[in-house]
Order: C-alpha cells, then sequence, then structure tokens
C-alpha cells in the first residue's frame, strides 16, 4: 500500500494529531485506516479519530511526552506493513425521499445547478460516495466523492433545526443528519432509517471508509421504512467491498 509523507504535532495535553497531505484521496484514506489498525496493536489505553486527511490519537489516562512519542509514532509508520487481512467495508444502500417536503433547498439548488429536480435526484443517487469521517453530531458521515456537477455553497444563513435524517449538500460533501441539529447544509431529502443509535453495541450503522449510494424512494415507501426503523426491522441493504 502506498505510503504518504506525514506530520505529527501536539494536540492539547493528552492528543496527537497525525496529518497526511491535505486533498480528499481514498488511498489517503486507505493509509490512515491502515496505520490506525497497526498503532491498535502497538499503543495501549488510546482512543484513535480518523478523518479525511488526519489521525488523532487521544490519551486516556495521563499527559504525554509530545516529542517521545511523536519519534515511536514515526517510526512505527516506517514500519514495514505486516497486515495480511483488512477489515471489510461495505457500500450501503440508504433509502431517501426526495419530496419537496423533506428537501426545502431542493428547489433552491436544482436552479443553482441548472437542472431540473429529477436531473439532481438521478445526479445525486448515480454515485457511491466514501464515508471519509463520523463527527460533528454523532453518527454524522462527512461523505466525500460528490461529482463537480452537485457542488453547491452552504446555506448563507444556518437553520436553527435541521430535522432528523436531513439529506444534504455542502461544498465537496454530502451527508445525513442523524439527529436534528441547527446546521448550514443544502437540505435536499430525508432518509427515513436511524444511522446511530447509542443503545446498540455499535452505535453508528456504518465506519470510516465504508461507501453510501442513496436511492430514491417515494413518500409512502418513506413512511413504511420510518416505522420499519424506528422499530428495528429495517436492514439497509449492503454489499461488502473487495481490495
Amino acid at each position: 500500500m502506498k505510503k504518504f509523507p506525514i506530520k505529527i504535532k501536539a494536540f492539547g495535553k493528552q492528543a496527537l494529531l497525525i496529518e497526511w497531505p491535505q486533498k480528499v484521496d481514498t488511498n489517503i484514506l486507505a493509509d490512515i485506516l491502515r496505520f490506525e489498525r497497526k498503532l491498535g496493536g502497538k499503543l495501549k489505553n488510546v482512543e484513535t479519530v480518523p478523518s479525511y486527511n488526519s489521525l488523532t490519537v487521544i490519551w486516556l489516562k495521563d499527559d504525554i511526552d509530545t516529542e517521545a512519542l511523536s519519534k515511536e509514532i514515526y517510526g512505527y509508520y516506517d514500519e514495514p506493513d505486516n497486515e495480511t487481512e483488512r477489515p471489510k467495508n461495505y457500500l450501503w444502500k440508504l433509502p431517501v425521499c426526495y419530496d419537496p417536503g423533506f428537501g426545502p433547498d431542493l428547489k433552491t439548488v436544482a436552479g443553482y445547478l441548472q437542472m431540473t429536480i429529477e436531473q439532481l435526484i438521478e445526479a445525486h443517487t448515480s454515485h457511491e460516495y466514501t464515508v471519509y469521517g463520523i463527527g460533528f453530531l454523532p453518527g454524522f458521515m462527512y461523505l466525500g466523492g460528490l461529482p463537480e456537477n452537485l457542488k453547491v455553497p452552504r446555506r448563507p444563513e444556518p437553520r436553527l433545526k435541521v430535522t432528523k435524517g436531513s439529506v444534504g449538500l455542502a461544498g465537496e460533501q454530502t451527508g445525513i443528519y442523524p439527529q436534528e441539529s441547527p446546521g448550514g447544509w443544502q437540505i435536499i431529502g430525508n432518509c427515513p432509517i436511524p444511522i446511530f443509535n447509542a443503545k446498540a453495541k455499535e452505535p453508528c450503522l456504518v465506519s470510516v471508509g465504508d461507501k453510501i449510494k442513496f436511492e430514491s424512494i417515494t413518500k409512502a415507501e418513506y413512511d413504511l421504512h420510518k416505522i420499519e426503523g424506528e422499530v428495528g426491522i429495517f436492514n439497509p441493504e449492503k454489499i461488502a467491498l473487495h481490495g
């Protein structure tokens, strides 16, 4: 697997931030996840948080010696990679209703992109998006891989309340609000199934490195899936990714 020049810096008293080149690249993400797994076998009492171009390493006990630990981590990164089997990632197919009642910005976004609403929906559902990070809200997926013809700016004024399940666009990303929250993304639809459940053994449905493909559904299908999601009987389709 390709390696990259990395930089390590202090991130408070109990964390280090490992940085990769600042660009959106699936090869960089794969390297971040590979190194996260390696550090999991090397370091104890730590939590790690991967994102587009970085890996945050948080020590759960004592303050850290930044210089000594940075040197140690650089050494781990330069070691040969002996990983023989990587954990599986999945392609998740998630339903989205693009009814205007769920997409308050649908018409505005279509106009900005010089598309019809039907063309916008077709464009948004025809791509697979990579989960580059999970944060901001528990279970909020930052989905990269948005094609050029779908890139729109954030709203000039954020909303004080964005409905749970709202599907939005912002810059080079798309994503789903896993709970009600303020937010400035352009909302074009709603996903009826819960992405995050704090009571579950694995609270977040997806993992960094997974892929998402949206599938357009009707309002009637949305209502059905909403009920199925609330009682826990809806199982979204997932396909194992290879390589």
